[in-house]
């Protein structure tokens, strides 16, 4: 198989892939296009909004749990981006006890619901108004698999077809190959 044709392959599958990405069903819906930033700075009570990010922290209390949650931009499965583009913080309320072990600090997760005003906390020293939102939906995302790249060296590093020594970094077709790929789940 030509180098070229494996190339053209995987090109071919991701792209199949980015067109079948579709917004889980209970996320989906009509939201306004209001970020966590726009909500504290203006009156935004009552507007629908589909935010996610950061788990910071989860707080049970007798009659809800609320998640306090560092936004991020959403990707086009309402996921959201692993970046360093914040949207703000935002606090998320449901109804109901959920396990702050569960929805541990780091996780991600994305939300529905009404904007119903902001409620200020301390971040440090500094008093930080968090948007409010009424959930609806709560949808923790699964953790994402832990990549490690190691380098592959091109046809023949390792081949039995080629044999150990041809093609290496040495012989200059160790550029043309993608790393190989490790995956490793979180415990």
């Amino acid at each position: 198989m030509s180098p070229l044709f494996r190339i053209l392959s995987l090109a071919a599958a991701c792209a199949l892939l980015a067109a079948c990405a579709t917004v889980p069903q209970p996320l989906q819906g009509n939201f306004a296009n209001v970020t966590s930033l726009n909500a504290q700075q203006s009156s935004a009570n009552g507007t629908q909004v589909r935010w996610g990010g950061d788990i910071i922290s989860t707080e049970p209390s007798q009659q809800s749990t609320c998640f306090y949650v560092l936004g991020r931009p959403l990707d086009n499965e309402a996921r959201p981006v692993r970046n360093n583009n914040s949207q703000g913080r935002f606090v998320a309320c449901r109804t109901g006890f959920y396990d702050p072990e569960v929805f541990k600090p780091g996780r991600e997760i994305t939300i529905t619901g009404a904007i119903q005003g902001t409620m200020t906390r301390k971040v440090g020293d500094y008093d930080y108004a968090y948007p409010r939102v009424e959930a609806e939906v709560i949808y923790l995302w699964p953790k994402r698999p832990v990549v490690v790249n190691y380098p592959y060296y091109g046809p023949g590093w390792y081949d039995p077809f080629w044999g150990p020594y041809w093609g290496g970094p040495y012989w200059g077709w160790g550029g043309l190959y993608a790393p190989v790929i490790v995956v490793r789940h979180h415990r």
